[in-house]
């Protein structure tokens, strides 16, 4: 596999984009990996690979801007929090990232999904509703507050990767969050793992008490469900 950074801009703000490039030759599906709180960081970049093993254009995606990145809660925190109050402004850095992958030479720009962890999660979801033309979206352990509504049109699947007891997605975010699924008429599957909290694929995740925690079973279980919706999604 080839890995190499790829840069591009919405408006004056600098991005880049960790590419992993397959050996085969020729236009393949595309997936963009969407970062946790803290910015792209190793996680992200190792599940590029895991995607690029399976026969896909990876990109590691970026919309905190380069060399922007959390090491701590509130660090993390800092750059998270002024795009969710900035819906416009996330949508536009999530736009540019997908166009900038679905237009290198290597990708099939009619076969692109999204997938995300965590804040990521939310932006693949994000991705579906403000109708960018992807073949799905999958989110893992990724918040499900809605914000605000859009009226877009959802061309992807989209597939949620949900721990029961995450406290970053509480039961009380389901329900308005199918409403606004059957609302917009979106196509898609949540999937509970039953007594697993935040962060269940991250395996450095061990803080249970504040609701992280690794968890094998479903971070292996979810992997095969993913790698199945994005063979299915990529052939139909």
């Amino acid at each position: 596999m080839d890995t190499a950074l790829t840069p591009y801009h919405e408006g004056d703000d600098a991005f880049d984009a960790l590419i992993v490039r397959p050996a085969e030759d020729g236009p393949r599906p595309a997936v963009l990996v969407c970062h946790a709180w803290q910015g792209r960081g190793a996680r992200e970049e190792r599940r590029a690979h895991m995607f690029a093993e399976l026969g896909y254009v990876a990109a590691a995606v970026d919309v905190y801007g380069v060399g922007k990145r959390g090491v701590d809660a509130d660090s993390s925190r800092a750059l998270m929090v002024p795009l969710l109050n900035d819906p416009a402004r996330l949508r536009r850095r999530l736009a540019a990232a997908f166009q900038a992958v679905r237009t290198l030479d290597e990708v099939d720009p009619d076969r692109v999904a999204v997938v995300g962890y965590c804040f990521g999660g939310l932006c693949a979801i994000l991705c579906a509703r403000m109708g960018l033309p992807i073949r799905g979206a999958v989110s893992f352990h990724g918040l499900l507050k809605i914000g605000e509504p859009l009226d877009a049109k959802v061309h992807g699947r989209i597939l949620v990767q949900h721990g029961q007891d995450d406290p970053m997605a509480p039961p009380s975010d389901i329900g308005p969050f199918a409403e606004e699924m059957k609302r917009i008429d979106a196509d898609w599957t949540l999937h509970a793992y039953p007594g697993v909290l935040h962060a269940f694929t991250d395996s450095g995740a061990n803080d249970a008490a504040s609701g992280f925690l690794y968890d094998a079973d479903a971070d292996a279980q979810s992997w095969r469900e993913t790698a199945r919706f994005l063979e299915d999604v990529f052939e139909s």
